[in-house]
């Protein structure tokens, strides 16, 4: 098999890359070798191993976005400040490559005033406004670190990040609440739980420690608990976020399910939501990208 192109997205905890004939995926492949559990100097070794069956004699480019770009990446790729198109500049080639790839990657952006940064999102950006060039209005981006961004005229005008998805991992798995959140799902319960957090954000810190009083009264089902901690804070992050998304043309970036889950909280409030593939804007801002470095070569 050859490829034309490799189109790579590199995040914190895994390395997924799409042998690309042009638009058109032709093979793909992933590993858990995302940029935490790379040591500097390892990232041509651990790209090598998911790609190596893709390359030929003659170089190739490699296009990339997200964490490799970091400080702690392969290459440092700085930030772009917002007002500005998601991908403003031509990514950062990288130095000394094995002589069968040409490597890039894509610069973050960063908003000075709140201070806020993104590595990754602005490459779904850039695929999600190729589609569809004259959109505005706001994306919801979930994930470990949720971003809303405004959207105008073909640029990120401004975004917020919500530690929402690590807050939830981190008290499933190593607060007290590990003894009480299961697998499962409970639509019900999340449903209440979001309208409860909407309306009542203040009261958040204790409505988490009735997950565990339910538990320890009333046998509470695990997956309930799960639902309803996953829609309190989900509920919060739509309290504090209801100025980006109330009227607003709406659509989320991102996995199925989690898509889903914060379209499902968003639709209770009478929202219109529209759901996007992440790998399908990934793949297309990546494309993006390659353009740009062509045009500038």
């Amino acid at each position: 098999m050859k490829a034309e192109w490799i189109a790579v997205d590199w995040g914190t905890s895994h390395l997924r890359a799409w042998a690309m004939q042009g638009e058109t995926v032709i093979d793909h492949g992933q590993s858990e070798n995302g940029m935490a559990r790379v040591a500097k100097g390892e990232f041509q070794v651990a790209l090598l191993d998911l790609i190596g069956d893709w390359l030929g004699t003659t170089p190739i480019d490699v296009i990339a976005c997200g964490m490799v770009g970091a400080r702690q990446g392969w290459v440092e790729a700085p930030y772009s400040a917002t007002p500005t198109a998601p991908i403003p500049v031509a990514p950062v080639r990288v130095p000394n490559t094995d002589p069968r790839i040409r490597a890039f990657v894509v610069s973050g952006l960063k908003q000075l005033d709140p201070p806020d940064v993104m590595r990754g999102e602005e490459t779904q950006i850039a695929g999600f406004l190729f589609k569809r060039p004259n959109w505005d209005g706001v994306l919801c981006l979930p994930g470990t670190h949720t971003k809303w961004v405004q959207i105008s005229a073909g640029e990120v005008v401004s975004f917020r990040t919500f530690m929402t998805g690590e807050v939830f991992e981190l008290l499933r798995s190593q607060s007290v609440l590990k003894h009480s959140v299961g697998d499962g799902w409970d639509e019900a319960g999340f449903s209440d739980a979001v309208n409860d957090a909407l309306s009542k954000p203040e009261q958040l810190a204790a409505r988490l420690f009735e997950l565990r009083a339910a538990d320890l009264l009333h046998e509470q089902d695990p997956g309930t608990a799960r639902a309803r901690l996953s829609g309190l804070l989900i509920g919060a992050e739509l309290a504090a976020t209801r100025a980006y998304w109330l009227g607003q043309q709406l659509a989320i970036i991102g996995a199925d399910k989690l898509a889903d889950v914060y379209a499902s909280a968003l639709g209770q409030q009478g929202a219109f939501v529209e759901t996007v593939s992440a790998t399908q804007t990934t793949i297309a801002g990546l494309l993006q990208a390659r353009n740009l470095t062509r045009e500038t070569a």
